[in-house]
This record gives structure tokens, C-alpha cells and sequence, in this order.
């Protein structure tokens, strides 16, 4: 197969790819937490592999087409493995305004919750990576790493619209540290 046809190929599912964020931006995020601007969003890296990914499965693909199998379903795994990737970057986000946030993930229909409905947190250190879990009234969890885009603006907003929804103040809040990366109350269990 010519360098020119992968070439092709790339050019293609690079469009295609392009065309259903606008068409999945237009029809999905329509809400004014989506329209605010503000939000905590995966790293672009996580879209950017994945469709490396998925054009490398397709070339295998291809160029395993007459009769080598091992390369084909090695393919078809990298494809799988790209579009993962793709679908998990476009479908997480956390949207979010004065009111409250709205929690977008795969699998889920998006919900909104006001900062109140944060119960508490929890830390956890993973690969050079913090993860601050926040747990919320309905028991729902919601992992956000220090290496996604908004994290940290996110928090300090969210702390401070949860003292202010419910009627503290920082000075009653002595779990409230944002240095050690203490925005909440410490979850249970």
C-alpha cells in the first residue's frame, strides 16, 4: 500500500472524526453550565492518542487484508482501543457555573448537582498524579485528576460556592487547606 493511501486514510478519519465533535458538541451541550466557559476537561492528549491509535489500527487493517490474520485482529484491537480513547476524552467533562456543575461521563446521563451535594473528599496519588475524589449526596463519586484542564479553578470555585450554600465560613472550615489540596471535608470510609 502507498505512503499516499494512508495518507488518505489518515485525512479521512481525521475529518470524519472532526465533523461528529461539531455534530456531538451541537446536539449534547446545549445547557448553561455547558455555555459557561468554565470547565474541568480530560487532557486533549487522551483524544489526540486515540486517534493515532485508530489510524495505525486501520492501516494494519489494510495491510493485513489478503490473509494475515494476526496482523488484522491486532488492527481491529488498536481501532477499539483508539475510539476508546477518543469516546472517553469527548464524553467526561465537568461543566460548571455560580448554580452548581454538571456531571457529563460515559455510560451516564449527565446530571447537574448544586456545590452543596459535595459531601466530601478524599486523596489518592497515582503514576505522579494527585486524584482528588469528591463524594456527592446521591453517593455518586467524581474522580478528578491534577493533570486535567480546570481541575484547580474548579475546586477553589466549588469550595468556595459550598460554604456559601451551606452557611459556613472558612474560618469554621479547619479541614479547608488548598496548599495540601484540602477543599472539603474529609469522606468516611
Amino acid at each position: 500500500m502507498g505512503f499516499g493511501a494512508i495518507l488518505v486514510i489518515a485525512a479521512v478519519v481525521f475529518a470524519v472524526c472532526y465533523l461528529l465533535d461539531k455534530l456531538f458538541t451541537k446536539r449534547f451541550r446545549g445547557t448553561t453550565q455547558h455555555k459557561s466557559g468554565d470547565a474541568v476537561r480530560v487532557n486533549k492528549r487522551y483524544g489526540s492518542i486515540g486517534l493515532i491509535v485508530a489510524v495505525l489500527g486501520v492501516t494494519a487493517i489494510l495491510a493485513a487484508l489478503p490473509n494475515n490474520w494476526f496482523l488484522f485482529t491486532g488492527g481491529c484491537l488498536l481501532v477499539l482501543v483508539g475510539c476508546g480513547l477518543v469516546v472517553y476524552y469527548m464524553t467526561f467533562g465537568v461543566y460548571y457555573d455560580d448554580a452548581g456543575f454538571l456531571l457529563t461521563t460515559i455510560g451516564k446521563k449527565s446530571k447537574f448537582y448544586e456545590y452543596r451535594d459535595i459531601t466530601g473528599q478524599q486523596l489518592f496519588s497515582s503514576y505522579q498524579n494527585l486524584v482528588i475524589e469528591l463524594t456527592l449526596s446521591d453517593g455518586r463519586s467524581l474522580q478528578l485528576q491534577s493533570s486535567m484542564i480546570g481541575t484547580y479553578a474548579f475546586l477553589d470555585k466549588a469550595s468556595r460556592r459550598w460554604m456559601e450554600q451551606t452557611g459556613r465560613v472558612e474560618e469554621d472550615c479547619d479541614f479547608y487547606d488548598p496548599s495540601n489540596s484540602c477543599w472539603f471535608p474529609t469522606s468516611e470510609g
